[in-house]
């Protein structure tokens, strides 16, 4: 690869809804997969415990301690609780749609910064309408892309404050509704969270989960996982890869993510089955194995740079048979709104 100017533009559709019909087709088996796991939420339940409990013990030592342990032990959990955060936004836990948001936003406290309502809306557009500029939060603007580029020192930077960078990603999407009654309950939430730790436990705590949250998703191996998912690392022609190295373990399977792009209605414990049942399907495509060789490839490697990302003008539609569209919709949308959506 020669380095970019500007993204890779692709005439053709994004490659999940398809292969989820193809899959299903020769694997009909794997529509037993899809489902809640109402356990998750005492997944969720203990790391947030971890994260207050790690808080309190860090509150008196020293600096160094407090950045060992949230680059140690705080980014890991925080990362986790992004992956439980995740599940909510894909309605994965629970039946009832109010509960899997109230589980996001118990999820997103010990991060401080209310973010697990607006997840959930801009991930769900991720899904519909991958690689389209103006709805795909996942991709970087323009003048982000150019003022990062392929330089080292940009790279450092850009993981380091990576949600900033996202948080300036907002102004350019459409068909969002940015603010409402729960977006207003997760600012709250906060709120009220972080005055209580400020007040019982004191400001080092705060600072001990201000660092894990940004460690959890920038300047860390675990950083790497935003370039895993959809950055053009080997083959231009494939724009989601999964990871299937050791991490996956204490993430959530979060590395299965091309997995989840063509199922994103089957919960994060059972995505390991579906390449065992389909093994052809994803054997064949290129994966990571490991997210600190990528961390530092992206640094240091100057092919890769922001610019490479696949986008396309079109809106992610496949062309189906009529008596097909109603049993994709309910293998790719947790929600009915999402399903018409991608039928736009």
């Amino acid at each position: 690869m020669s380095q970019r100017t500007d993204f890779v533009y692709s005439v053709k559709q994004e490659p999940h809804r398809l292969r989820t019909k193809q899959i299903l087709q020769e694997h009909p088996e794997i529509r037993r997969l899809i489902g809640k796991n109402k356990y998750t939420f005492f997944a969720v339940l203990g790391l947030v415990l971890f994260q207050v409990a790690l808080a309190w013990l860090v509150k008196d030592q020293s600096w160094w301690i407090v950045f060992g342990a949230a680059y140690l032990l705080g980014a890991f959990a925080d990362h986790s609780l992004f992956v439980m955060i995740h599940e909510c936004a894909h309605h994965l836990l629970f039946k009832n749609r109010s509960a899997n948001r109230l589980a996001g936003i118990l999820a997103n406290l010990p991060q401080l910064f209310p973010s697990s309502v607006s997840f959930e809306r801009y991930h769900i557009k991720h899904h519909s309408f991958q690689g389209v500029h103006e709805l795909d939060a996942d991709l970087p603007n323009r003048w982000e892309a150019k003022l990062i580029n392929n330089y080292f020192i940009g790279k450092i930077i850009w993981l380091l404050f990576y949600p900033v960078f996202q948080v300036f990603r907002i102004s350019r999407l459409r068909e969002i509704k940015p603010f409402d009654k729960w977006v207003a309950l997760n600012w709250i939430a906060e709120i009220v969270f972080i005055t209580a730790i400020w007040y019982f436990i004191g400001p080092k705590a705060i600072s001990y989960l201000l660092l894990s949250f940004f460690f959890s998703v920038g300047l860390h191996p675990l950083g790497a996982r935003w370039i895993q998912e959809h950055y053009l690392t080997h083959d231009e022609q494939q724009e989601t890869f999964s990871y299937y190295g050791v991490l996956n373990a204490v993430a959530f399977n979060v590395g299965y993510h091309n997995e989840h792009h063509d199922f994103p209605s089957i919960p994060w414990n059972k995505l390991p089955k579906i390449k065992k049942t389909a093994p052809a399907y994803y054997d064949s495509l290129v994966s990571h194995k490991s997210w600190t060789v990528l961390f530092f490839r992206f640094l240091f490697d100057k092919e890769i740079s922001l610019y490479s990302r696949i986008v396309r003008k079109e809106r992610g539609k496949v062309a189906l048979t009529d008596e097909s569209k109603p049993d994709m919709d309910l293998i790719n949308s947790p929600h009915q709104n999402v399903a018409a959506a991608a039928q736009v």
